[in-house]
């Protein structure tokens, strides 16, 4: 599976989720905002994505699946895909990072890797 990075464009925002965290219980939610935009010359669909969460304290999850959110999206050339999700962790930062594998309107599996972004509570970070 080759790696087309300039064709698939991830932006992501993280937000902290006060309402579902419980710091006194060591939970801290946090949303994340994606958007998968292809610039490339066809279409592309979503097949399965990895992440990989680590936490402040080193504790490293690996996630593999489907998709994303139940679904397997095909972006059209030009066009975009948007969705929220989110992760628990047990310390107040932490850091996720990945990629998305999908496959061309040629047959042609790729990956798109999603550079780390920080998962923060408010003030933590300067």
């Amino acid at each position: 599976m080759k790696d087309l990075p300039s064709s698939i464009v991830i932006t992501v925002i993280s937000e902290y989720l006060d309402l579902q965290s419980a710091p006194e219980r060591n939970r801290f939610a946090f949303a994340y905002h994606i958007k998968i935009t292809n610039q490339g010359s066809s279409a592309a669909t979503l097949l399965t994505r990895h992440w990989i969460i680590i936490d402040a304290n080193q504790d490293r999850q690996e996630v593999h699946g489907s998709g994303v959110i139940g679904q397997t999206p095909t972006i059209l050339v030009g066009g975009c895909y948007e969705y929220t999700s989110a992760v628990v962790l047990d310390t107040p930062i932490g850091t996720m990072e990945g990629s998305y594998q999908l496959i061309d309107e040629q047959g042609i599996a790729f990956n798109a890797p999603i550079a780390p972004f920080l998962l923060s509570t408010p003030n933590t970070v300067h």
